[in-house]
């Protein structure tokens, strides 16, 4: 008997664990005499089963494919080459409810592309030496640089989404309330903070309070941020790709916040019925196991994150021909746009398109495939007839002026 039960736990087949199955064996046959004995002992016995670990409720979630996104050529190159050239300006997509906005920016986990991490507690970084020179840094990365030691680390770059009910401290930071607990203060950086050489991601961003609205735009404006908090204060970099989004029927965006996003995409349903049904077949797919879903686009979203990669390293040496860029200021002209990000906007997001197809010089066609996004809802009808008012004015004082003269 006490064979057999040996056999049971060494066997390749698992079963009790061998500490708790070798206590049991000598338990159980010690002067056993019949199968009555034991069932009798073996009845009134405690068993110590395997113990399984408690779920802790937390969901591993899975992006949907940003590539398996049916269609909406347009939103899907504008998020690209936000990743591509950060000082595009980012991407506003303005659309109606259930047209993929959210999905496409979530989508975007698998490809963001390597940034550098800074390795000093004051965020320094080889770039601000070579803008700025040795100065700009802290004196322990000026001996690390001196020495050849690096100060910083590529890590890939995050997702960070503003909740539509952050508060104002969850966003700017405010003070650390463990350390007041023991009478301490110390500042805890927000969410503009963390997004620091990040996507920040806004939901709804018409919806905002208008103090959270005011601290984005200026953090989104400096690239940098302070905050006080009677005698304590930080100053915390906030240099961050921002995309928001939109649905038009629930409220207006503040002038001043859309003129921060570079690239502005209307983003409708799909028209063709065999992509309409097509899309339902991936979503379909997507909600049965999402990881097989995303697996079949694999290696599709590897290639397409090395080739951001690849156009962030290229973009630096992408040239723009003044040619070339007199013809988009014609077009901004004709426009009647004011804002000189539109300019910005449109010669950025064409070098971007430019890195994107491996050139190093911009070409016409570039801008044509971006100014409809970074040149649209740019002009304001109010503005417009505001300033043709005062031109009339300007013109009928200038005309006494001058009569009296």
């Amino acid at each position: 008997m006490a064979e057999s039960s040996e056999q049971v736990t060494s066997g390749e087949g698992g079963g009790y664990p061998l500490e708790a199955t070798q206590e049991t064996t000598s338990e159980v046959t010690s002067g056993v005499r019949s199968l009555r004995e034991l069932i009798e002992r073996v009845t009134g016995k405690g068993f110590n089963a395997l113990q399984v670990q408690e779920d802790a409720g937390i969901a591993e979630v899975i992006p949907f494919p940003f590539l398996a996104i049916v269609n909406q050529y347009e939103m899907k190159m504008a998020l690209l080459l936000a990743l591509i050239n950060p000082a595009m300006g980012g991407v506003l997509l303005i659309g109606p409810r259930g047209t993929g906005k959210t999905t496409a920016v979530r989508g975007l986990l698998d490809l963001l592309p390597l940034v550098p991490r800074s390795l000093c507690y004051y965020g320094c970084l080889p770039e601000d030496i070579e803008s700025m020179g040795i100065d700009a840094v802290c004196p322990d990365c000026a001996r690390k640089y001196a020495e050849g030691k690096p100060l910083a680390v590529m890590d890939r770059a995050r997702l960070v989404e503003l909740p539509l009910n952050a508060r104002l401290e969850d966003v700017i930071g405010g003070i650390d309330e463990r350390a007041a607990l023991h009478h301490r203060l110390r500042l805890q950086r927000g969410i503009l903070a963390q997004a620091d050489r990040n996507v920040l991601y806004v939901d709804e961003v018409n919806l905002l309070n208008d103090d959270i609205v005011n601290a984005l735009l200026d953090a989104a404006a400096q690239g940098s941020y302070t905050v006080r908090r009677g005698p304590v204060s930080a100053t915390y970099r906030s240099r961050f790709i921002l995309i928001g989004s939109m649905n038009p029927e629930e409220g207006h965006l503040r002038p001043q916040i859309q003129d921060r996003f570079g690239l502005r995409v209307i983003v409708k349903g799909l028209d063709n019925d065999e992509e309409r049904l097509e899309a339902y077949r991936r979503v379909k797919s997507y909600l049965a196991n999402p990881r097989l879903a995303a697996s079949q686009f694999r290696l599709e979203t590897e290639m397409a994150r090395e080739e951001i990669q690849i156009a962030r390293q290229l973009l630096p040496k992408v040239n723009l021909p003044d040619q070339v860029a007199k013809v988009g200021l014609r077009w901004i002209k004709e426009l009647g746009i004011d804002s000189l990000r539109a300019e910005i906007t449109l010669f950025e997001a064409a070098r971007a398109y430019a890195a994107a197809d491996s050139r190093e010089v911009v070409e016409v066609s570039d801008l044509k495939q971006v100014a409809p996004m970074a040149l649209r809802l740019r002009k304001s009808i109010f503005m417009s007839d505001y300033l043709n008012r005062q031109a009339e004015e300007q013109a009928q004082l200038q005309a006494i002026v001058n009569r009296d003269a």
